[in-house]
Order: structure tokens, then sequence, then C-alpha cells
């Protein structure tokens, strides 16, 4: 099975990881893992006084922070991943990944702030259902 492992390095995640980490269905047969983190663009208009080469050194090493302490984890519990990281709105880059790659699942922790929450804040969670073509699993 292809799974995608959607992360942002909160408590979510982690909860989602232990979740992970502690069923053995999820290690039973043969997976492929790829943890994929999103970068939220630089502004346009903060860009255009900023060069390329800075911009992207900026967006590799936002993703690192985040990949650090999953690439640890993971590995003490024997999960091997594969690591990526995209510039954009998470639920979007995430539902295109998911699609363009042909993954089986995508895997994402979730706040559960409730019907209420997601109305006023909003909820990468709730547009990713919305917009993925490809099984997604909540773990909150």
């Amino acid at each position: 099975m292809k799974i995608l492992i959607a992360v942002d390095g909160s408590e979510h995640t982690k909860k989602m990881l232990a979740y992970l980490a502690a069923h053995d269905e999820w290690r039973a047969s043969p997976q492929n893992y790829t943890v994929m983190h999103t970068v939220l663009a630089v502004p346009p208009r903060a860009a255009s006084y900023i060069d390329a080469t800075s911009i992207k050194d900026y967006y590799e090493a936002e993703a690192q922070k985040v990949f650090k302490s999953i690439k640890t984890f993971l590995s003490k519990a024997g999960i091997e991943a594969d690591y990526v990281y995209k510039v954009g709105h998470p639920a979007n880059e995430i539902a295109n990944l998911a699609a363009k790659g042909k993954y089986d699942l995508v895997m994402l922790g979730s706040s559960g702030h409730g019907a209420l929450g997601n109305l006023v804040m909003g909820s990468v969670a709730t547009k990713m259902l919305a917009l993925s073509t490809v099984p997604v699993l909540l773990v909150r």
C-alpha cells in the first residue's frame, strides 16, 4: 500500500504518528510511506525583494525543522519513509500529491474542533476531505 502521511509538526501530527507506530497492522505487509509537509509561500510582495535561492533555502529549512523529529520517531519505530515538501496551501498540496502520486491512502492528524470551529477557523482536514480523490484517514 502506498501511504501519504501529511505532517505539520503539531501535537496532532504527533498523535497521528503515535497511532501509526502503535498499530502493527500498518507494518504487517510492505507499505510505501511518504511523509509530506507543506510550507506556506512567502507573500509575492516580500518575495520580490528576496533572491530565489534564499527563498528556496528558507522553504527547505522550514521543512527540515518539521521533518527532523519525525525522522527520528519513525526510525525508532522501524518505519522507513521518503520525505517531501511542497509550497502552498496544505489541503490543496496534499490532495494534489495524493492524486498525482497515485497514493492508496492519506493519513493526517486533526484537531477535531467540530463544525462550529471549522466554520470560524477553517480546517485543513475538512478541506482535504472535500478535495481528495484518495481515501483519507484522520487521527484525532
